[in-house]
C-alpha cells in the first residue's frame, strides 16, 4: 500500500472521534511514539494501534521503526479530499444564504 493509493476511504478513517483525536495529536508534533499516544487515551495499546492502522490504511498516518519503538507522524495530504468536499457544500450554502437574504430584503420592502 502506498501513500498515493490508500486502501481505506479517508472519510471512513476520520469518522471516529478517537481517530480524529489521534490526527489532532499528531498534527502538534513531528513524530510521536506509540506509548506516548496510548497515554493520551483511556484504552490499551492494542486499541490505539487498531485506530492507527485504519489511519495508515487511509494514508493519513506514516510510521517508522526506531529500535523497538514505532513512531507515528501525520500525513495530512489525504485530508485535501475532505476539504474539497466541504468547500463544495460551503459554496452551496453561501449561495443559498445569499438568496434567502435577498428574499427577506424583498419582503421587507
Amino acid at each position: 500500500m502506498s501513500e498515493n493509493n490508500p486502501s481505506r476511504d479517508v472519510f471512513d478513517a476520520i469518522a471516529d472521534p478517537t481517530r480524529r483525536q489521534l490526527i489532532s495529536l499528531l498534527s502538534e508534533a513531528e513524530e510521536i511514539p506509540l506509548h506516548e499516544l496510548t497515554a493520551q487515551f483511556e484504552m490499551g495499546r492494542t486499541a490505539v494501534s487498531k485506530h492507527l492502522t485504519i489511519l495508515k490504511e487511509a494514508g493519513l498516518v506514516l510510521d517508522r521503526k526506531v529500535g523497538r519503538e514505532t513512531r507515528f507522524r501525520l500525513n495530512a495530504s489525504p485530508l485535501r479530499e475532505v476539504q474539497d468536499w466541504v468547500a463544495f457544500y460551503s459554496k452551496f450554502w453561501s449561495a443559498n444564504m445569499l438568496r434567502l437574504n435577498q428574499l427577506l430584503m424583498e419582503e421587507e420592502e
